[in-house]
Formats: C-alpha cells, structure tokens, sequence
C-alpha cells in the first residue's frame, strides 16, 4: 500500500510538472507570435506611406484578371447581393472566423501537438514575411474601393474597417496577397496533415469558404488570393520538415516500446 501510495503522489507530481510546462510553453509562443504580430503590423503601417500607386495597381490587377479569363468579380457579388442573408453571413465570417480559427488552432497545437506546432509556426511566419513584403512592394486597393463594386460591409452596417480608406490603424491598400486566404489554407493543410480523424478533410472547407468570402465581399481579388497560395507553397519546406508526425499518439494497435524490449 505505501509503494502504491508512493507512486500515486510520483504520478501527480509529474502530471503538475507537465502542466506547468504546457503553461509555459503557451505563453512563451503567445509573447512571441504577438511579437511578430506587432512587427507585421509596423511593416503594414510603413506600406501604407505608399500609397499613391494602389489604385493604379487595381487597373492593372483587374485588365490582368481578365486576360486570363478569370471571373468577373463584380458581376459575382452583385448576383450574391440578390441573397442578403448570404452577403451578411460572408461578411460576419470574414470579420469573425479569421483571426479566431487560426488562434485556437495554433493554441491546440503548442498544447497537444507542440513538435508538429514548431513547423506550422515557421511556415506561418515565412508566409505572413513573404506576405509583407508583397503589402510594401505592391500596394493595391481592394475591389470594394472601385467602381462597380460594392463595400458589402458597409451597405449592411458590419465593416471592420469603416468608411474613412485613408486612415486608421489598419493599412487598408494591403489587399496583394490575401493573408485570409493564405492562413486559411495553411491552417486546413496543417490540420489535415497532422491529425488523423476520418473528419480532418473538412478542413478543407475553410479555404474554399474564405476565397470565396474574401471576394464577394469586395475585400480581395482572386489574384489576391492565388498568389497567397502560391506563396504558401513556396513556405511549405519549414511545414514539410522530417519531425512533422513525431508527436502525433500512436494507434490503438501499436505496442508501447517498453513492452516490445521485454
């Protein structure tokens, strides 16, 4: 009874140790990931000096647009205007699943998966860094600014950004690349790669459901999004690191090392 008793108070003592250690570890990567945040958002602020050239970026991003043929944005949103409950559910999911989602699956992560966490955080930051340089190199304004186009935000009372485009403390003329889309994707790629529920193909359902967002909503244009993807892509070497699975629990047919060396 003693040595069981023992044991039992071993067992606690690790599993208050182990907790401690996940405490830790979620703060620490918080303090850093809002770090990063601050200095992605100075860099926003310094593109934003530049913006003389977004509308003229605009002109050229659309005839680019349809020179590949690709679908008329505005005649899209003003076919998804005629449903005003849909236009106003697009508009609440790009205000309300963006930043959240990503947060609580980064917080999953750092908690349950922390090795295959240290991937997905460097290719979030390669990304958001390609991201950046895109925001400062070409700044653009996005669809709803133009003519034709509606700010579906505005017109239903639920914009993020308001109706002042000059100012503010968000850089509104960073539409090329669309981070949505591009966090989007890496986020149900991550998720689909990492976990194992029949389920996790789903996840799929979050980038398809943003692009589509992004862009009736006026708030990008699909080469917004699919340079995004393309950025993604150019980041996955830091996802796709030897280590990705190696946290991952094992099955339930699998036999515990220690009983395979008995």
């Amino acid at each position: 009874m003693g040595i069981e008793a023992l044991e039992r108070v071993g067992q606690g003592g690790e599993e208050q140790q182990r907790k401690t250690q996940v405490f830790w570890r979620v703060v620490r990567e918080a303090v850093l990931l809002a770090t990063l945040f601050l200095v992605y958002s100075a860099g926003r602020q310094i593109a934003a000096r530049h913006t003389g050239s977004a509308f003229d970026h605009a002109h050229e991003v659309l005839s680019f647009q349809n020179w590949l043929h690709l679908p008329n944005e505005a005649a899209v949103q003003h076919w998804v205007l005629q449903f005003p409950h849909l236009i106003q559910s697009a508009n609440l999911y790009y205000a309300s699943v963006h930043a959240p989602l990503t947060a609580a699956v980064l917080l999953w992560l750092s908690i349950w998966r922390p090795k295959a966490y240290a991937h997905v955080r460097w290719t979030m930051v390669s990304l958001t860094g390609l991201a950046l340089a895109g925001h400062i190199a070409f700044p653009l304004a996005p669809p709803r600014m133009m003519p034709g186009f509606v700010d579906t935000g505005l017109r239903f009372g639920q914009s993020v950004y308001g109706p002042d485009h000059s100012g503010g403390p968000v850089n509104q003329f960073a539409a090329m690349p669309s981070l949505h889309v591009g966090w989007a994707a890496l986020i149900a790629l991550s998720m689909i790669l990492i976990t194992r529920s029949r389920w996790r193909w789903l996840w799929l359902l979050h980038p398809i459901i943003t692009f589509t967002v992004v862009v009736v909503t006026g708030n990008h244009y699909w080469l917004d999004g699919l340079v995004a993807l393309l950025l993604l892509s150019a980041s996955l070497p830091f996802l796709l690191r030897p280590g990705l699975h190696a946290d991952r629990p094992r099955t339930r047919n699998s036999v515990p090392p220690r009983k395979v060396l008995k």
